[in-house]
């Protein structure tokens, strides 16, 4: 049965090869790769995406999915659950880059059912606080960014945008600072940093434009 892996980012400027290349490195050996750019996971959901509604069509009984985070899948907490909610019931094992996370029908134990149904309604709520945090940091860091606009903008951050995304993922995720620094190849002391105050992040990504 094929691995068909999902990516989306936010912006056309954006690619999928750190997404796809993080999938590879956990070892998951993909056939397929679907992919929506310039798509806000915030304001739209995986059924009206171009590329991500042909996951509805495509998905069959056995298949598995692969996403980096269920981030991926939803733009809040119904949208994600009701997504994985609904390919499990098509038989669909949904598998996640980060932390590894396996989700699927094979348990017909009504217990081990709603321990697997409280999870994933648990890293719902999670992504959807992710997207949250992610979003109140963007606005603030911007107006910290447009304040201090006349000001020399201070040192180059060492992350990009992407790195900052994937960093506040992981965060959520429950990973730790060394376990992300080695992920992503920054210094741990720049994921404390970010972890600490995402405001500030935000605002020297801004201020470089980056």
């Amino acid at each position: 049965m094929p691995v068909i892996f999902y990516a989306r980012v936010s912006t056309a400027e954006q690619n999928i090869d750190h997404q796809t290349a993080q999938a590879r490195a956990a070892g998951f050996v993909i056939d397929e790769i679907i992919a929506d750019h310039g798509i806000s996971g915030i304001s739209t959901c995986l059924a009206d995406r171009p590329q991500g509604k042909r996951l509805f069509d495509k998905l069959r009984t056995g298949d598995t999915l692969v996403v980096r985070w269920v981030d991926r899948l939803g733009r809040n907490y119904s949208d994600v659950t009701d997504t994985i909610r609904h390919f499990i019931r098509q038989g669909v094992v949904i598998r996640t880059v980060i932390n590894g996370m396996t989700f699927d029908g094979s348990t017909t134990d009504p217990m081990q059912q709603a321990v697997r149904d409280s999870l994933i309604s648990f890293m719902a709520a999670m992504a959807q606080a992710q997207s949250e945090v992610t979003k109140e940091a963007q606005k603030a860091g911007i107006m910290a960014a447009k304040r201090d606009s006349r000001k020399y903008p201070g040192k180059k951050p060492s992350y990009t945008r992407r790195d900052f995304e994937t960093i506040q993922e992981m965060l959520m995720a429950g990973s730790g600072a060394s376990f992300i620094a080695r992920e992503t190849g920054l210094t741990r002391q720049t994921i404390l940093r970010i972890k600490t105050d995402p405001v500030a992040a935000e605002a020297a990504l801004s201020r470089w434009r980056l």
